[in-house]
């Protein structure tokens, strides 16, 4: 007897996805940061089922349908004027992915990555009250070092990492404007007269402070053709994180 070649729908389907959840995904997709994102009471703007229809490639009943169980669900909203906005069950779960995400295995092996192309010392800082408390950190195997500690404290506005988590936290420092402004800072014999540092900020998804990384070492290395060479370094791999976190 021959077996029947039919397969259920669930088995054909599992490399192939579910075609209705793609179309909603597709549909929150569409929104970008300029659509006045999340439906908060009193938000303006939205995107009209037109704009949608266009954005997407879905008809305007299909996305009436599907807005039904979105809305269902929290994930997009719909005004007086009838335009959507995503809903809060997004932000919801921005705010898990943030809270479950690892630092520890995105920052360590960047910081290892600045140690090994610059033989200085690399660490990563979040605030902390009323001051900073070192996280990670990564020392170079050399005698002559900055030998950074975890669990260290940072006070601010003293050093490269105090004045960074100062300018992107209270803003209150006399430098925070241009260290805002220039993405980085340089700090020479500040909180010690041997020691110099380069940090920058590493910043989340909605433009909050997530913590900041830095690189030191002694001051009679950080010289002018070294510290271009740094700078640079340390930027691309505050970038990565940043990208890492969903930053950019």
């Amino acid at each position: 007897m021959t077996e029947p070649t039919w397969k259920p729908r669930a088995v054909q389907d599992i490399n192939g996805g579910v075609e209705s959840v793609e179309r909603a995904l597709r549909l929150l997709d569409a929104f970008d940061m300029g659509d006045n994102g999340l439906a908060i009471k009193g938000l303006a703007g939205g995107l009209a089922l037109k704009e949608l229809a266009g954005r997407t490639g879905l008809s305007k009943a299909t996305i009436l349908r599907l807005s039904v169980s979105l809305e269902k669900f929290g994930y997009l909203k719909r005004d007086d004027d009838g335009a959507f906005h995503l809903g809060p069950s997004l932000w919801r779960l921005g705010s898990v992915y943030r809270h479950n995400l690892q630092l520890d295995s995105i920052v360590r092996p960047v910081l290892n990555k600045l140690v090994e192309k610059t033989n200085e010392s690399a660490s990563f800082h979040v605030l902390r009250g009323e001051s900073g408390v070192c996280l990670y950190c990564a020392n170079p195997h050399r005698r002559m070092r900055d030998n950074v500690e975890e669990g260290g404290i940072t006070v601010l506005n003293i050093g490269s990492t105090g004045q960074v988590l100062d300018a992107f936290s209270s803003r209150k420092g006399p430098q925070a404007k241009k260290i805002r402004e220039q993405g980085y800072y340089i700090g020479r014999g500040e909180r010690d007269p041997e020691i110099a540092g380069i940090a920058a900020p590493i910043l989340g998804p909605e433009g909050e402070l997530v913590g900041v990384i830095a690189l030191s070492g002694l001051i009679s290395r950080f010289t002018e053709n070294n510290m271009k060479s740094y700078l640079e370094t340390l930027l691309a791999v505050a970038r990565e994180v940043c990208i890492a976190l969903g930053s950019e």
